[in-house]
């Protein structure tokens, strides 16, 4: 169990890494799942993802007081609203992307009653 959740954490933090350079994929979701994944499986990678200058200050709000800065919150419903458009645009069948629309409103509602700052 342990190396699944090592496998989770690194792919989860992979991904939030190249959410810093493309706007098309979230960082903070995958940042936050690295965390808990390393939390579990890898306490030295949870220290330093916590301890990192970029990834750090993401966990420590998170886990301090439950809030997403205004601007992850931005980029995560930025993304959400381009990859929907994508789908629209990329002729995807109206079905899938009424369930895309679907969940990825639950997601947006979800991020956006998020507090944007600390208490």
């Amino acid at each position: 169990m342990r190396a699944l959740w090592i496998c989770v954490g690194a792919i989860s933090l992979a991904l939030g890494a190249i959410g810093v350079i493309l706007p098309l994929l979230p960082t903070t979701p995958f940042i936050l799942l690295a965390a808990f994944a390393f939390a579990r499986s890898a306490p030295r990678l949870r220290a330093r993802l916590a301890a990192s200058r970029v990834f750090g200050p993401i966990i420590d709000d998170w886990e301090a007081h439950g809030v997403i800065a205004p601007r992850y919150k931005m980029m995560a419903c930025g993304a959400m609203v381009l990859v929907l458009l994508g789908s629209v645009l990329g002729g995807l069948a109206w079905r899938l992307i009424g369930i895309q629309a679907l969940f990825m409103s639950g997601a947006a509602i979800y991020v956006l009653s998020r507090p944007s700052g600390k208490k």
